[in-house]
């Protein structure tokens, strides 16, 4: 179990981190890119909702 933590720690020490700028920069995209898809999934749910009561109606 010993052997696998130490193994764990040396690969760890091997990883590029990304610096705070960069950090940054990638959440600022993504909670983006989440929000966007969010309101254009939305939009298309409403539309396709709208759609099937018209033709229920």
């Amino acid at each position: 179990m010993s052997e696998f933590f130490s193994g764990v720690i040396r690969e760890m020490k091997k990883v590029s981190w990304p610096k705070r700028k960069e950090l940054t920069k990638y959440t600022i995209i993504v909670i983006t890119t989440v929000l966007i898809m969010s309101v254009f999934f939305a939009v298309i749910d409403l539309g396709i909702s709208e759609l099937i009561r018209l033709v229920l109606e």
